[in-house]
């Protein structure tokens, strides 16, 4: 299985939000947000849900991929609603909680200082794992601390965790240090 810290970082920036339920947001979805589509087939599908929740072994079929687009619309409009100070919409409510409501991943622990892993993983557990993921985080704390990344030509999401609650950019080795350089070179 591919690991997040494998991945280039232009691609890796897309998973460090410090959530899973935000991380799904970045693979794409419909309308503005095509230009981000990275899950294509039922196989990147699979990939992609491993990179983010580090897990081995699952696989997805067509009918797991047409469950898995609703399921990231609704938390990619819930956060992005939060993030600007607005409500999550009724139909999103139902989407994720109808999500979540399928058993989840279940931990197994390995031999000591492997790490964990899951029995029987499965692309519904896996999207169901990333909905109570975006439950706890919209009805908690840090739902007022989700953020867009302040960069005119990003616009990923991310969970402001810093102490200050000042975070602007999804990434100081992307968009913050982008940022920066600019702004450097037109003082200069």
């Amino acid at each position: 299985m591919q690991r997040r810290e494998d991945l280039p970082l232009s691609v890796r920036v897309r998973f460090l939000t410090g959530r899973v339920s935000l991380d799904i947001t970045h693979t794409g979805g419909e309308g503005e947000y095509a230009r981000w589509e990275i899950v294509h087939t039922p196989g990147d599908l699979a990939r992609w849900l491993g990179v983010i929740l580090s897990v081995d072994g699952l696989t997805a079929g067509p009918a797991d991929l047409a469950a898995m687009r609703p399921v990231r619309a609704a938390i990619t409009d819930a956060a992005r609603s939060l993030a600007v100070g607005g409500s999550v919409r009724a139909s999103d409510v139902a989407t994720i909680n109808a999500a979540a409501a399928v058993p989840p991943l279940v931990p197994t622990l390995g031999a000591v200082g492997a790490g964990v892993g899951y029995a029987a993983p499965t692309t519904a557990a896996a999207l169901s794992s990333i909905a109570r993921d975006a439950i706890d985080l919209f009805a908690g704390p840090l739902a007022t601390r989700i953020r867009v990344c302040a960069s005119e030509t990003c616009g990923l999401l991310l969970v402001d965790t810093s102490r200050p609650g000042k975070r602007r950019w999804c990434s100081m080795q992307r968009c913050g240090n982008l940022a920066k350089v600019r702004a450097h070179r037109g003082r200069a």
